[in-house]
């Protein structure tokens, strides 16, 4: 079930923002190496990936497996998140994600088996779609922070 992945997210709603906030400015948009995105990018790749998951979790469940993916490169490039004010990122970040455990929390069991195509080789159900969500903000939040 999406019980365990549920709680992680909302705990990493709670412990996140303040050890986010505490990275001085000028390191949190610093970018370690031509290519690579700055830890402000990731926060801004993680509210984009929240975007395009919150359109999966609700529509797999009253659509014949939509089709939902996206360009996170080109998300990042065009949202221009190194010059937005960090606090409001980790603000909206937070609060976008606790947005998504409540509606994590009305998913009826029933639905949790419906397909997605989110572009790889098959669909995947909204199970799976929960779960790696939660893996995926983890992965890229301990490239930020060590928590």
């Amino acid at each position: 079930m999406i019980t365990h992945s549920i709680d992680r997210l909302e705990y990493l709603c709670s412990v996140i923002p303040p050890l986010l906030s505490s990275i001085p400015d000028h390191e949190f948009r610093n970018k370690p190496a031509p290519g690579k995105w700055s830890r402000q990018e990731i926060l801004g790749h993680l509210i984009d990936s929240a975007t395009n998951n919150h359109q999966r979790f609700i529509r797999v469940q009253f659509e014949e497996i939509p089709y939902i993916r996206y360009d996170q490169d080109q998300w990042v490039l065009n949202s221009h998140y190194n010059e937005l004010n960090k606090e409001d990122m980790i603000e909206f970040w937070k609060r976008y994600n606790l947005h998504l455990v409540e509606l994590m929390r009305r998913i009826p069991a029933e639905n949790l088996q419906k397909f997605c195509n989110t572009g790889g080789e098959n669909p995947v159900t909204l199970e799976f779609l929960v779960n790696d969500y939660v893996v995926h903000q983890e992965h890229h939040l301990k490239q930020m922070v060590k928590y």
